[in-house]
């Protein structure tokens, strides 16, 4: 799956790190208004009290962030970050972001997946905390890092309960899905040009997690790093039995278009209408939704006959 996209009116000196003091004593862990104790520290970041600014410039963070009751703790989040529809979206961006521009947020916690244009040292060096939860690579990953960001926001209880959700969400789409004598094979569409994904990235492990076989697998390489370019003699020669398409809302993919490209009418999925559009949003992302990415692919899956 994919990452995520004026001068400084002062900074909040008073972090985690200005409340050191000069104390000889460890003061006692600090309660949240959610249950959470503080100081807290996840990774390299340290928190000494609840975080009340946040600001995310990931969109798949900003949706963990709002599942575990972290919302209202949320004042800014970047320019792609459009679910939920309440999520104070700015100009904000996670693809170019500007230290300035998030230092003028005056946040006492900034969440992001990407470390671009060595934003984490610009941060850091002014004195703004930063959790970095890269591309999961795994749901495992997911579950983690909505367990982190609970720890880091003071709803520990709330994202463990989230985590126990999506476990048991999985698990029934799992337990749905038809034993077969041969594996059915699908191709992933992330665009028009016939750009896929592996196995190996984190949407492939939800297919195979599905007991489905990718038609990209074989023609990976060290350079395309598991987003691997198509031909379509390559597509049609494969035949795939199904075909999911992640370009319905940025190219307008559907069924229809491609049922309409030349060529490609001797296509198992095509001459079967086994096509599935997928909410672009959801399948680039590996937050709370992405049960929901299952549910939607084990569903289509069941549809095939056996």
């Amino acid at each position: 799956m994919r990452g995520n996209r004026r001068s400084a009116l002062g900074l909040i000196a008073a972090l985690a790190i200005g409340l050191a003091g000069c104390a000889t004593e460890t003061p006692a862990a600090a309660p949240s208004a959610t249950g959470g104790a503080y100081p807290v520290t996840v990774g390299s970041v340290t928190l000494a009290q609840q975080p009340t600014k946040i600001v995310s410039l990931s969109p798949t963070l900003t949706e963990m962030l709002f599942a575990i009751g972290a919302g209202k703790q949320v004042t800014a989040v970047d320019d792609q970050s459009n679910f939920p529809a309440d999520a104070p979206k700015t100009d904000l961006s996670g693809f170019k972001p500007n230290a300035e521009a998030i230092a003028a947020k005056n946040p006492d916690l900034v969440v992001l997946s990407d470390n671009l244009n060595e934003i984490v040292a610009q941060l850091t060096t002014l004195k703004i905390p930063v959790f970095v939860a890269p591309a999961a690579k795994t749901v495992e990953d997911s579950y983690r890092q909505i367990a982190d960001l609970g720890t880091l926001t003071g709803h520990p209880a709330d994202a463990a309960s989230l985590v126990e959700s999506m476990k048991g969400r999985m698990a029934a789409a799992l337990a749905s899905v038809q034993k077969r004598a041969k594996p059915l094979t699908y191709f992933y569409e992330l665009s028009p040009d016939l750009y896929s994904a592996t196995s190996k990235t984190f949407i492939g492990s939800l297919f195979s997690l599905a007991g489905l076989t990718n038609i990209a697998d074989p023609l990976d390489s060290a350079a395309t790093g598991g987003y691997p370019q198509l031909s379509a003699e390559a597509l049609v020669k494969a035949n795939p039995d199904m075909v999911f398409l992640a370009d319905t809302k940025c190219c307008q993919q559907t069924p229809e278009t491609v049922k309409a490209r030349a060529g490609w009418a001797g296509v198992t999925a095509v001459a079967k209408s086994q096509i599935v559009g997928l909410d672009d949003d959801i399948a680039s992302r590996w937050g709370p939704r992405v049960v929901d990415l299952f549910a939607a692919i084990t569903g289509a899956v069941n549809k095939v006959p056996a």
